[in-house]
């Protein structure tokens, strides 16, 4: 499935249950602030070696599967009420990324940096 058919099938969802009412953007903002925070909830008190084996224990798989999917809902939702096209937003996004941050002064570097002059 494309981004576009994912935000049809959503958008068909919400229309089936006359939740478009309530789908707007602060609303879908809102929603989409909740389900991060109930991804981040999973991952609180973890070390970060713990966190990068938490898909190996079943039932936090299950949690962290369904608060991504949440997210990404919550997200192609939004972006469908601004009419946004979020693969054009990323695609975008990541060549500013790439120029903000160049590999002879990024890689490997976790610290944020401003070069001169940008």
């Amino acid at each position: 499935m494309t981004l576009r058919s994912l935000q049809q099938a959503l958008a068909q969802f919400a229309v089936e249950r006359k939740w478009e009412q309530f789908h707007t953007p602060k609303n879908l903002a809102m929603a989409l602030a909740g389900e991060s925070g109930e991804l981040l909830e999973i991952f609180r008190w973890l070390t970060p070696e713990q966190s990068t084996k938490v898909m190996q224990d079943s039932d936090r798989a299950v949690q962290v599967r369904e608060e991504m999917a949440d997210v990404l809902a919550y997200l192609l939702r939004l972006a469908d009420a601004l009419d946004l096209d979020l693969e054009q937003a990323l695609v975008e996004k990541i060549e500013k990324n790439r120029r903000k941050y160049p590999v002879h002064l990024a890689r490997g570097r976790a610290d944020k940096y401003t070069q001169l002059g940008g």
